[in-house]
């Protein structure tokens, strides 16, 4: 072959792909003929003159922040072999003096001889990092606060040599080639410290960001139960990452609805209360306003079967057909309907429900013989309507901007798990939106 450069070329070329595939460490057998009268060492590029190298022994690091490139010659025209960071630890076997800017010829741990550009290079000192100890006032940083390392390199004389902070997990804290430490989000992560040049660390120090309670919200600000019934509160408290996510629930009369301590109100006698929930930190306390009405016979309210009836609250709607008229239709009862939407108001027959929406049933002497409230999951915003708004609203609740509660909530929860609207649930109403993939009801 008169191409001299073509075994490397060619050979990184398979390497290369070996490398993709995964299959890097598998056993391959290569027969390799070996010729007569063969040099002991390889043969230069004819291109790279020794004249421009002179003899050189010296012990080096590449000076970079991320990686330096080892060429096949003296120029960036040459192929890169490989790239080594600043913990590679090379021997200068030729020094360049070339005209312009200068390149040296490296050995690395592994065998590869390749050039550099002698500008990174920097010599290996004769004092190494043998202790790194490290120390913090306090493990525990609020989030968004920064907090900055106490650092000790023995001996005394290496306290210059370059160092790395390294943390566990960087979505919880991150930390600067200073060692200062800036807390993200509520959670724990591990910091130590390791020696560029060795393979000398400190131990790991833990450091718990703690996250504070800033807001609550209920999954249910009005709830309508029929005697004997019971329903599972689930408030969410804010900020997701929040430390301590407790809450406390307690009721105003134990004699109309009770409940317990994880969150479970139980209907006793017909009449209205409050239950109260507060957040064991920063004493954050909203109210449900529990009304308890008599307990109907299954006969007196029919829900068609397409529908999903979980006490006061109804889902399974066809959002492609969801007129009040539509609505009445899936309901038999000898009672009068009436249904609002989510500000009140009346709606007639023609118009549209969405989250929020109450039907009220209604005997002929005016009362209300049971309420039960509309989730349609995705129309968070209560138009009945699944589209860019509704991404919009949802995406100003997941930034904190302007919160969801009750059924707008509770609809925006569309994968169903009971906790804060996510980005995955985002993703869910963009898919509906493009059509991909339809919100089931």
């Amino acid at each position: 072959m008169t191409n001299v450069l073509a075994p490397y070329s060619e050979s990184k070329l398979i390497y290369d792909g070996y490398s993709k595939t995964g299959m890097i460490n598998d056993a391959i057998s290569f027969i390799i003929p070996v010729y007569n009268n063969m040099p002991d060492s390889f043969t230069e590029n004819p291109n790279i003159l020794e004249t421009d190298f002179k003899s050189d022994n010296t012990r080096v690091y590449a000076d970079v922040s991320s990686t330096l490139n080892v060429r096949t010659g003296p120029s960036t025209s040459y192929e890169v072999i490989t790239s080594v960071d600043r913990s590679e630890i090379m021997t200068r076997i030729a020094k360049g003096k070339q005209s312009g800017d200068l390149w040296d010829k490296v050995k690395l741990s592994n065998g590869i001889i390749g050039y550099v550009f002698h500008e990174y290079l920097v010599s290996l000192p004769d004092v190494q990092i043998k202790q790194i100890n490290v120390s913090i006032d306090n493990n525990v940083i609020n989030k968004g606060e920064s907090k900055k390392l106490n650092v000790e390199i023995l001996p005394e004389e290496a306290k210059n040599l370059p160092i790395e902070f390294i943390s566990s997990n960087t979505s919880v804290a991150t930390v600067d080639s200073s060692g200062n430490i800036l807390a993200l989000k509520g959670g724990e992560t591990s910091i130590k410290v390791k020696s560029k040049l060795n393979d000398v660390s400190s131990s790991e120090i833990k450091i718990q960001v703690y996250s504070k309670v800033t807001d609550l919200v209920l999954d249910k600000e009005k709830l309508v139960i029929q005697v004997g019934d019971k329903f599972e509160a689930k408030p969410v408290v804010l900020p997701d990452d929040a430390s301590n996510k407790k809450v406390i629930f307690s009721p105003e009369d134990k004699n109309i609805a009770d409940v317990d301590e994880t969150g479970i109100i139980t209907a006793i006698n017909q009449g209205n209360t409050k239950i109260t929930v507060q957040t064991e930190e920063s004493n954050i306390t909203k109210q449900i306003a529990v009304e308890v009405l008599p307990k109907l016979t299954e006969d007196e309210i029919i829900f068609d079967k397409s529908l999903k009836v979980n006490l006061n609250e109804v889902t399974g709607w066809d959002i492609n057909d969801i007129s009040v008229k539509r609505v009445k239709e899936l309901i038999t009862t000898k009672y009068r309907i009436e249904i609002y939407n989510n500000k009140g108001e009346l709606l007639s027959d023609e118009k549209s429900i969405g989250t929020g929406s109450i039907i009220k049933i209604i005997d002929e002497n005016g009362v209300i013989k049971m309420e039960y409230e509309i989730i349609i999951y995705g129309d968070v915003n209560g138009d009945g309507k699944i589209n860019s708004v509704d991404l919009l609203v949802l995406q100003r609740h997941i930034l904190e901007i302007e919160i969801l509660n009750g059924p707008a909530l509770k609809a925006g929860n569309i994968n169903r798990n009971g906790k804060n609207p996510s980005s995955l649930d985002l993703l869910i109403i963009q898919r509906h939106i493009l059509d991909l993939q339809l919100i089931e009801q």
